[in-house]
């Protein structure tokens, strides 16, 4: 098959660069019309190119030497060999081009590593078979380039003479890409420096830093979605949190975590959505402004039965628990299988993940939500690198009552995914938690805990009295508000009042700025 129209100047709103033709995915997307973002956009200069490639804008040129010819398997060969792995793009390709097509690229070179890399995918993407006899004898190729991806264990497939180590299974495969960033988080040890802040600590202590730092995840969590629930629902929350990693992750353990979020469920369907769901606006009629669209409701049993196959995938090929959570707690959010909490289960997922692969120490949780809260808006652009792409190829109507209904097939766009800047993003999350609000929350009941203690020794008074002198004191810049000596504290002397003062100086100096707890 000739690819035709290389010549063409825009591929989905990207100004091709001057004296250049698109080509590999950006080539067979176009020429096929496949209905899904290009993530990876490569096009060949008429030129000579310092260096081989260059980037420019969002694309990446080549050498007029790397022209790869006009067919589809020209170019089919050309994004295999030299263009980051666009997973749901190939999907798409190996669905919508014609079957004989795949046949020939797969015949014409059946021993070749491009060639048998697509015969494999294709039958293992798709669940349709090529009429061609088990590859020969011949040295076994790993799918994808351990050097480039992570990846799960390689299990041999004897016809294709191909190991698969994709992360995922057919219906929901992630992509993770080796960066420099996520090798130096992985080397960091974050849970072992985690576990050694916890062993210099006493138990005591731990134990109460821990339950600071799951109501503060727990308050931050509700936080992001614009909620400040009572006590007891956050309480109620915070101990679900606590039991993560517990039980498997199953379908029926993600509904009863739904179930205890979301208490009154006379207007909120209890368990998977049996209709559409929509992140954004209404216009002064009503009517739907969605920035974002869940998957299709039909496509939810399947998708979310996928999801938790590919979970358990990596956890048993031990991948790397921070990547793990990423793929299963962000692939989570973006299928949206709720009417209402996915973002605060979404969060959850993460702890579970963690808790189940003892990345966190036992009893703890480390904040991702609060440190998520306290940057929201990188938390949103992570969210948005996969979102916002797909939604120029949802096909929807508004409904009736206000609700949005999908009209065209969509499972793919949530069962495939690049999710690499989600997962530094995680780990950045992770780093902070342990690198500073672990060990800040242990040193702050420290000097609380001293403050108290000498504070005894001037005046007697109630242990939460106590705290709450410790608390106003510094809420002040060090000094008890006037109305507070009037009030709470009239008893006092003054020269008691000073002594107290000085003592909560004293035990919180050389403290890090905002000494106020996190929780």
């Amino acid at each position: 098959m000739k690819i035709e129209n290389l010549n063409i100047r825009i591929v989905q709103e990207s100004l091709v660069p001057r004296e250049c033709r698109p080509a590999g995915w950006a080539a067979l997307g176009t020429a096929l019309s496949i209905e899904v973002p290009f993530r990876h956009l490569s096009c060949v200069s008429e030129k000579f190119v310092r260096g081989s490639r260059k980037a420019e804008g969002e694309w990446t040129v080549f050498d007029k030497r790397y022209w790869p010819g006009d067919t589809f398997a020209d170019h089919l060969t050309f994004a295999l060999r030299h263009e980051p792995l666009d997973l749901p793009l190939l999907v798409k390709i190996l669905r919508g081009a014609p079957k004989d097509l795949i046949t020939d690229y797969v015949g014409s070179a059946p021993s070749g590593q491009p060639n048998r890399r697509v015969w494999f995918l294709y039958e293992h993407l798709t669940g349709q078979t090529i009429d061609l006899p088990d590859a020969e004898q011949i040295a076994a190729i790993d799918l994808l380039d351990p050097k480039g991806y992570f990846t799960g264990q390689p299990v041999l497939s004897k016809r294709h003479r191909v190991r698969n180590n994709l992360l995922g299974v057919p219906g929901f495969c992630p992509v993770i890409r080796r960066t420099q960033r996520l090798e130096a988080f992985r080397a960091a040890g974050l849970d072992d420096q985690a576990r050694q802040t916890i062993g210099r600590t006493g138990g005591h202590l731990v134990a109460r830093a821990a339950s600071f730092l799951l109501l503060a995840d727990s308050r931050a969590s509700f936080a992001i979605e614009g909620e400040r629930p009572p006590r007891s629902r956050l309480e109620r929350w915070g101990r679900a949190v606590m039991q993560a990693g517990r039980h498997p992750l199953t379908l029926d353990e993600l509904l009863r975590l739904h179930a205890i979020l979301i208490e009154d469920t006379r207007f909120i369907h209890a368990g998977l959505r049996p209709d559409g769901v929509f992140l954004g606006e209404r216009d002064h009629t009503g009517d739907p402004m969605p920035e974002f669209i869940g998957a299709r409701p039909e496509d939810l049993p399947p998708l979310m039965q996928k999801l938790i196959e590919a979970s358990d995938r990596m956890r048993l090929d031990g991948i790397d628990p921070v990547l793990q959570a990423t793929a299963t707690a962000f692939g989570f959010v973006y299928i949206h299988p709720f009417q209402d909490g996915n973002g605060r289960v979404h969060r959850c997922i993460i702890h579970h993940v963690l808790a189940q692969r003892n990345f966190t120490p036992p009893g703890m949780v480390f904040p991702v939500s609060a440190v998520m809260l306290d940057r929201i808006d990188a938390y949103r652009k992570t969210l948005q690198l996969h979102t916002g792409p797909i939604m120029p190829f949802i096909d929807w109507r508004p409904t009736p009552d206000g609700n949005v209904m999908v009209l065209n097939e969509t499972a793919d766009l949530y069962g495939y995914f690049d999710c690499t800047e989600s997962a530094e993003f995680l780990y950045e999350c992770v780093q902070r938690t342990v690198n500073h609000d672990l060990p800040r929350e242990i040193e702050y009941l420290r000097r609380h805990d001293e403050a108290i203690r000498k504070i005894m020794d001037i005046v007697e008074m109630p242990d939460n009295l106590a705290e709450n002198l410790v608390l106003m004191i510094l809420q002040n810049n060090g000094k008890l508000a006037k109305r507070r000596r009037q009030k709470e504290f009239e008893a006092l002397a003054d020269a008691e009042v000073s002594a107290l003062e000085q003592i909560v100086q004293d035990a919180f100096e050389g403290f890090p700025e905002n000494p106020v707890p996190v929780n």
